[in-house]
């Protein structure tokens, strides 16, 4: 097939690209930078959709990153010196990066299927990766794919209007939505982060360590991304977890063993919200038990079901 890729230059787009490619696809890039294999957003919006067989949208700015709301604390916001108010968090949260966390979705969401109805020959499939922030974080329930949510805060209410920018008119292409978990791999996305202080032997919960964490390893979002374009029979809500679930304490024990390393120093709730602010950390400090029920039964098989092995793969 012929796979269009929106924001497939970082960590989950890499891994999609190599697995796609792997099994004989061929793919180009929708990305902010031109070069070989690559169309730009401006040109898919002067241009129209290339031709393709299929089209994935994996663009969005990073939730959780604390240095780019402090960059813009710098440049942005006046202070009491100068005139101004010092914000708070909040304020600076509110402001000026929900802005960018909702443009960065919606906006390029929005422009992908905006094209893919316009275009003379449509893809086959239409694949979305969004999150299991769609779900309500709670300590005893359990969500699967037609449990009911996206309505209760930022992020939930940022899932629901993401998945509705991506619905098309019609059948003619085939539409998929993979909500996914914390996504754990070499290189990138959230274990780059943990590894160090779990390496010194200072990893451990964080908060309280009861909240659940939804997680998946980077080689089965990128192998259920692809069972997603490939089957014709997939369409729908698929959950992007992996079929075991683990408490925060959990996956810090697991993760230090597979270290060699002890992991029982908490992160305080109060530090995770004075880095990301009150409601960012809720990301964090509160989680959901999340079932993939319909991944499984439209007959994936995960590679790293198990945590333990998942995290000394990526380790190793």
């Amino acid at each position: 097939m012929r796979v269009l890729v929106g924001g497939g230059t970082g960590f989950i787009g890499t891994a999609l690209t190599q697995l796609l490619n792997a099994r004989g696809h061929e793919v180009t890039l929708v990305s902010r930078q031109p070069g070989p294999g690559r169309i730009t957003w401006d040109e898919l919006a002067a241009s129209g959709l290339p031709s393709c067989d299929a089209a994935v949208n994996l663009a969005g700015e990073n939730i959780l990153n604390p240095l780019r709301r402090s960059a813009r604390a710098l440049k942005l916001i006046p202070t009491r010196a100068q005139g101004g108010e010092c914000p708070t968090d909040e304020n600076l949260w509110n402001e000026t990066f929900q802005k960018e966390v909702l443009g960065s979705r919606l906006e390029t969401t929005q422009l992908l299927a905006k094209a893919i109805t316009k275009a003379p020959q449509p893809p086959k499939a239409w694949v979305l990766v969004t999150g299991v922030a769609y779900y309500q974080p709670s300590l005893t329930a359990e969500y699967d794919e037609d449990s009911p949510g996206g309505d209760f805060d930022f992020f939930s209410n940022l899932v629901t209007k993401w998945e509705a920018a991506a619905r098309l008119p019609g059948d003619s292409t085939r539409q998929v939505v993979v909500r996914s978990g914390v996504v754990l791999g070499r290189g990138g996305g959230a274990i780059g982060h943990m590894l160090l202080p779990f390496r010194l032997g200072l990893g451990g919960p964080i908060g309280s360590g009861h909240q659940f964490f939804p997680w998946i390893h980077i080689g089965d979002l990128a192998g259920i991304l692809t069972h997603a374009l490939e089957a014709n029979h997939v369409h729908g809500v698929l959950n992007g977890v992996a079929p075991s679930s683990a408490t925060n304490a959990e996956f810090a024990q697991t993760l230090g063993a597979a270290l060699g390393r002890r992991a029982f120093i908490p992160l305080p709730s109060t530090v995770v919200q004075a880095v990301f602010g009150r409601e960012r950390a809720i990301m964090l400090l509160e989680g959901q038990k999340v079932i993939p029920r319909r991944t499984l039964a439209t007959g994936y098989q995960y590679s790293f079901p198990e945590l333990g092995a998942a995290l000394k793969e990526i380790v190793a």
